[in-house]
């Protein structure tokens, strides 16, 4: 089994940045993805961004070229970078990880972002 644990919410300013970081622990060789995943109040949960086999990355159309996605393979963490938040972007962010244990969740950290 894989453990995730998130760090770095909280409350920002429109146009302010934050760093998000998911540290995973257990079985982590099987892991091939990781990611963001956010939840807006009353919407589904949707993905922010992932790298994919350890390489290739995605975003979410909204996102892109405000927030990047990093992974350190040595410390088992992904990071997320996030430049010129907007109001729209607060959320309960979810930190994902995908292989050969399955899919793996963390228990989410709030982002909000003050207009």
């Amino acid at each position: 089994q894989v453990q995730l644990v998130e760090s770095g919410g909280g409350l920002v300013q429109s146009g302010g940045s934050l760093r998000l970081a998911c540290a995973a622990s257990g079985s982590t060789s099987g892991i091939y993805d990781m990611g963001w995943y956010r939840q807006a109040p009353g919407k589904q949960r949707e993905l922010v961004a992932i790298i994919i086999s350890g390489s290739s990355t995605n975003y979410a159309d909204s996102v892109k070229g405000r927030f990047t996605i990093s992974r350190d393979n040595a410390k088992n963490t992904v990071y997320l970078q996030m430049n010129s938040l907007k109001p729209e972007d607060t959320a309960v962010y979810y930190c994902y990880a995908g292989g050969r244990s399955g899919n793996s969740w963390g228990h989410g950290i709030q982002v909000t972002v003050s207009s």
